[in-house]
């Protein structure tokens, strides 16, 4: 197992990011890395050499309804209670200063 990680590698990863850290964050983040690591480390040590990749652990399927085509609303009817309708589609204002 490697050593455990140091104050002085959370004080240098901490300047590295730019991160100003109290003397109580320090700490804290020197052991929670640490014990970070070490499951990482616990994970690196298993023997998997008999397990299949894998891009998921639970089978996915499908969960989309089919698409079928069913009865909607007119167009014309649904553009005619628009305030503005122009070549088939709403006519809305415009966004971002762009002019009319």
């Amino acid at each position: 197992m490697s050593a455990r990680i140091t104050r002085g590698d959370v004080e240098h990863v901490a300047r590295l990011a730019r991160l100003e850290l109290t003397d109580e964050e320090i700490e804290l983040f020197t052991g929670q890395l640490g014990d970070i690591l070490e499951h990482a480390a616990d994970i690196e040590a298993l023997d998997v050499g008999d397990i299949a990749p894998t891009s998921h652990p639970l089978p996915i399927v499908n969960v989309f309804r089919t698409d079928e085509v069913v009865p909607s609303l007119d167009r014309d009817e649904v553009l005619g209670q628009a305030p503005v309708a122009e070549s088939g589609q709403f006519r809305v204002p415009p966004v971002l200063g762009e002019e009319p």
